[in-house]
């Protein structure tokens, strides 16, 4: 199975209504293992760093990726594996929690936007821009700290939101930005296991904080805001996938596939050089050789 078949199982196709009871956060795809897997990661974590090399080197493109999760999905181990064969120098992660007193002073896209890669680059976002149709949908007394107008204060915000996101990410492609969105997809039930393993491991007590039982308590109300924004948000030029996550190595594995395959889509070559350059290469070559 390859990134065209996760394509086909795992893209929000524009303009469909997302159910999630329809996707499975167990999915394996038959395998059993984890080390089934391994070889397979391993050669994309590989083709990955092939094709960043030409990225970076043509500047062409920037390359967006947005993760969105509940708590314990996985999104930081997500970033840590699949990452580990990308050149530093071109690749960027920005994690968003709580907004600022400066980031309140400004639209809501704002201090996303400040953020984004530049060509050449890949920009990870840990939590995103969909923050605020996520979070502050499930938690709207943080409407109150956002001081726009009150007039914005209405029913339809949540959709003009959703429209001010997809006029955004449609900005962004039009000049170069390629844009891919992973919601990893995890049960309630593998939610639990993994809070308690961190409440039972002394090793692990440092990566539990109690507001991850608060939010869990508004499980459902997370689970209808991610419906919509993934239905109404999923586009041609900005994707949504949703990836099972009760199994982080096939979470890392489907996100792997895509990653590469995007990239290599972009069918980049390494750069041409001009007369003047390769004058100057031949010029060096002839000043080694002397030495």
């Amino acid at each position: 199975m390859n990134a065209d078949d996760f394509s086909e199982l795992f893209r929000v196709k524009s303009n469909s209504r997302v159910r999630l009871r329809d996707y499975d956060p167990a999915w394996t795809g038959g395998r059993e293992s984890k080390q089934e897997l391994a070889e397979v990661i391993q050669k994309n974590l590989e083709r990955l760093t092939s094709a960043q090399e030409l990225l970076w080197a043509n500047e062409q493109y920037a390359l967006l990726m947005v993760l969105q999760a509940m708590d314990t999905a996985g999104k930081d181990g997500l970033i840590k594996h699949v990452m580990s064969g990308v050149n530093p120098q071109g690749c960027q992660v920005s994690a968003f929690k709580q907004p600022s007193a400066e980031e309140l002073d400004h639209d809501f896209l704002w201090r996303y936007s400040v953020k984004l890669p530049g060509r050449g680059r890949i920009g990870i976002f840990n939590r995103s821009h969909y923050e605020d149709v996520l979070v502050v949908r499930v938690h709207p007394e943080f409407l109150d700290r956002q001081k726009f107008p009150r007039r914005a204060h209405r029913k339809e915000l949540w959709k003009q939101r959703y429209r001010d996101i997809t006029a955004f990410e449609e900005h962004l492609a039009q000049n170069g930005t390629v844009i891919l969105k992973f919601f990893l997809n995890i049960s309630k039930e593998e939610q639990k296991r993994r809070l308690e393993e961190r409440l039972n491991n002394p090793q692990k007590h440092w990566k539990f904080s109690p507001s991850d039982l608060a939010e869990r308590e508004h499980w459902d109300e997370y689970m209808e805001a991610y419906q919509d924004a993934l239905s109404a948000t999923s586009t041609g030029h900005a994707p949504w996938y949703i990836v099972p996550a009760d199994h982080k190595w096939i979470s890392r594995w489907i996100v792997s596939e895509i990653l590469v395959k995007t990239i290599q889509e972009l069918k980049l070559k390494p750069p041409q050089l001009s007369k003047e350059q390769q004058a100057a290469l031949a010029k060096a070559k002839r000043a080694l050789d002397k030495d």
